[in-house]
């Protein structure tokens, strides 16, 4: 709690992300900060940010084995562009076995309680091992993203991983992203430009039209109060 009450003395909302990032380092150090990277084009313009710094963190990305073939693209881009090599979680295999052997492949689409099992699999249990090993956690994160993150700050507690979660682009709109994306020449999924806005697995994810929530394509089958992983579970307001 005291790093989450430094940063919070510390930052405003007249900080840039670049001055978010850099105050989240300085207070925890580099080798108790994290960026976890999904190859959103946020978690993109993030790296960017970080490997273009005086100042870079770890950064980790998650190959759930179900990914599109453009994300791995991404990944290979990324890498050759800034010189760095990503930290690679995959899930634990003899978890991942036991679940596809018991619920079959696409476990997913049978009930919210089973899709939400397979994101804990692939997703949450693999995160948790790095998180349990930093004290903040850099997320791309955006107010604008979906009506589950319309109250987000940019220095929060995330209880279930015991560590400062920090979201340096908060209150950034999707053209603001695209921007930043474009004015940096920053490499991006190319799906993107077909129609897919928010990108996850790809069993999981489909193309969305103008208007719809940018979210909308993520377990389109469930309403949208339900469209998180597990990553990002906030607390319910009263």
């Amino acid at each position: 709690m005291e790093t989450l009450e430094k940063l919070q003395s510390i930052i405003n909302d007249s900080f840039t992300a670049e001055e978010i990032l850099t105050a989240a380092v300085q207070t925890a150090g580099l080798s108790k900060v994290v960026l976890a990277s999904s190859l959103s084009v946020e978690d993109q313009a993030l790296t960017h940010m970080l490997c273009k710094s005086n100042v870079q963190p770890r950064i980790f990305t998650l190959d759930t084995g179900r990914l599109f073939p453009e994300t791995y693209e991404t990944m290979e881009k990324t890498m050759a562009r800034y010189g760095f090599r990503y930290e690679i979680l995959a899930p634990d295999s003899s978890e991942l076995e036991e679940m596809v052997g018991t619920y079959g492949p696409n476990l997913f689409y049978q009930s919210i309680e089973l899709r939400k099992k397979c994101c804990m699999v692939r997703k949450i249990n693999p995160l948790k091992r790095v998180l349990s090993t930093a004290d903040i956690w850099i997320c791309g994160l955006r107010r604008e993203q979906a009506v589950t993150r319309t109250t987000i700050e940019p220095v929060e507690w995330d209880a279930s991983n015991n560590l400062v979660k920090v979201n340096p682009l908060y209150n950034w709109s999707e053209k603001d992203v695209w921007s930043f994306i474009e004015k940096h020449e920053i490499p991006f999924n190319q799906l993107q430009l077909n129609g897919f806005r928010s990108i996850g697995c790809a069993p999981c994810t489909r193309a969305i039209k103008d208007e719809e929530d940018l979210r909308a394509g993520r377990w389109w089958w469930e309403e949208p109060e339900h469209k998180e992983c597990g990553l990002h579970n906030r607390p319910k307001k009263n």
